[in-house]
């Protein structure tokens, strides 16, 4: 009963909190389209559902999320192979810069691809721009991240003596790894691809930048419903299709994903260096690297290109509203108003992420236990697959009456970033807290220490690099949130991302110039932040 309290005690602030700021305005959002005239009517969202445009919407969206997710997946799992297992010098350098573009704001990631094989970029002869193809590319870039870290922590962590078991009797390495390292590597693999898709799903920057007037997925097509059309049953429909598909993926993936031995033998030898057995990690890292770096340097090119010539002026231009008043505040207002609210968000999310990971982690001492511990992990995960669009227009419709009239509040914004960065927050710290042995706790407890003792003498000094850690990436995932924010941001103060996407869609030289500089500016600001994430040595992508 003690434990059951606490338990309740714990996840109280959070599911409060997850209740009113994202059950609410998801259950509103829905609401708002199925109930016409005061009467529920589901024929119309059946209706929406056989759609011509909705049955192609979701069909891409299925078709290039799973395109994505297998590209980052073939090109990730051997680089993570070269860049976990392996040493060479500058391996700890290029694992950093791997990892930033999974933090770039995807609205930066579009426009970086135009920039690249648009009309005027360096692979415009490729005929790629506006193509499913640069989409699918796109999705790939932004995600490959994800699968070399996870399954690279889950190499680096496996024991060495299995294989060298099966190599010692004959074995090829080839059978090496089919039947002993592939199986082991299942969960990270699986676990990894899922979220890949969830994240190629609900790309909504790379899609609206680069598909265009002719591909749009579930995202961009509930942003389009709800702001040029006002079709609020069609997007109530596609949310309802998104939300149970998220939520069936995250119940299969939870069973796939087997939990990691904590007792397993560690190897501490030194990792060898490349040899010619490594060439698909080698092969597959520099793919990796020409398709990271090859958008990276035509944005920082284009942003560098004023008129005929080079020079700054793009940057300059900065300070200003643009040409013809594109913008109501100049670029770097905005700037500071997306520092600050990173600031909010981040805080919010490490609040309710550590008390979301006490929750999940500890050791269930019942099948009862257990299933409410699995139940509120699966809860807090599902802001991860819902679209950011739906939650922002969501606190637009239900957040606009007292005692809830939040509107006008200067934190809407950073409460709905601190939302879409809490399952990222919650798994960098609970493998951390997972892996401390119940014993310490149980034997400060009986020297007299209380929890709050405890968790400061036993968890803390094992939670600080990851806390760190998750503060990092939830301050990169605010400086990038495009969807929600695109409805909640007032025209005064808007952010980065919205800042650049209106650039994009003001004709004029000087104002896709101040776009292209801007990207660099908030690109090289995520990147600073997650160079310093990485120097924490924490695996948190490995987690999910």
């Amino acid at each position: 009963m003690r434990r059951s309290l606490a338990l309740v005690g714990l996840a109280a602030l959070p599911l409060a909190v997850l209740g009113v700021f994202f059950v609410l305005p998801v259950s509103g959002m829905l609401a708002e389209g199925l109930w016409v005239d005061g009467r529920f009517d589901p024929g119309a969202v059946a209706e929406v559902l056989t759609r011509p445009r909705t049955i192609r919407v979701v069909w891409f969206t299925v078709w290039s999320a799973s395109a994505g997710t297998a590209v980052a997946v073939l090109l990730g799992v051997p680089a993570a192979h070269l860049l976990h297992r392996r040493t060479f010098p500058g391996r700890g350098a290029l694992r950093a810069a791997l990892l930033v573009p999974f933090v770039l704001p995807t609205v930066v990631v579009g426009v970086a691809f135009r920039e690249l094989i648009g009309e005027a970029g360096p692979l415009g002869f490729l005929g790629f721009d506006g193509s499913a193809g640069a989409i699918v590319a796109g999705l790939a870039f932004f995600n490959v991240a994800v699968v070399i870290r996870a399954v690279g922590a889950a190499w680096e962590s496996l024991d060495p003596r299995p294989a060298e078991a099966a190599a010692a009797l004959g074995a090829s390495p080839a059978q090496v790894f089919r039947t002993v390292t592939l199986p082991a590597l299942r969960p990270a693999i699986v676990s990894a691809a899922s979220v890949v898709f969830l994240f190629c799903a609900t790309a909504f920057g790379v899609v609206l930048t680069l598909g265009g007037l002719r591909y749009s997925s579930v995202e961009t097509e509930i942003y389009l419903l709800t702001t040029n059309l006002l079709d609020l049953q069609a997007a109530a429909a596609l949310s309802i299709v998104q939300l149970l598909a998220i939520t069936a993926l995250l119940a299969i993936t939870s069973r796939l994903r087997a939990v990691p031995d904590p007792t397993v033998a560690r190897s501490t030898v030194r990792a060898p260096r490349p040899s010619r057995g490594d060439w698909p990690g080698l092969l597959a890292t520099g793919l990796v690297v020409v398709l990271v770096g090859l958008p990276i340097a035509a944005l920082v090119a284009g942003s560098l290109q004023v008129g005929d010539g080079w020079g700054l002026g793009n940057y300059r231009a900065l300070t200003t509203e643009g040409s013809r008043q594109a913008l109501l505040v100049p670029v770097t207002h905005a700037l500071v108003t997306s520092l600050r609210v990173a600031v909010d968000a981040t805080w919010m999310s490490l609040t309710l992420g550590v008390l979301v990971a006490i929750v999940v982690s500890r050791r269930s001492h019942s099948r009862t236990e257990r299933r409410v511990r699995g139940l509120l992990d699966g809860l807090f995960m599902l802001p991860l697959g819902v679209s950011a669009v739906t939650l922002g227009f969501g606190f637009l419709i239900t957040l606009d009456e007292p005692p809830l009239d939040l509107r006008d509040s200067a934190l809407l914004v950073p409460i709905a970033q601190a939302l879409v960065a809490l399952p990222l927050v919650v798994r960098t710290l609970a493998p951390a807290l997972g892996g401390i042995d119940d014993r310490q706790r149980q034997a400060a407890a009986s020297l007299g220490a209380g929890p709050l003792r405890t968790f400061a003498t036993v968890d803390l000094p094992v939670l600080w690099k990851p806390l760190l850690a998750g503060a990092g990436f939830a301050f990169a995932v605010s400086l990038g949130e495009f969807g929600a924010t695109s409805f909640l941001a007032r025209d005064e103060n808007p952010t980065m991302p919205i800042v650049i996407f209106h650039l994009i869609g003001h004709p004029g030289a000087m104002n896709y110039g101040m776009a292209l500089a801007a990207s660099v500016v908030l690109a090289t600001t995520t990147a600073l932040v997650m160079l310093a994430v990485e120097r924490l040595r924490v695996p948190s992508l490995g987690s999910f």
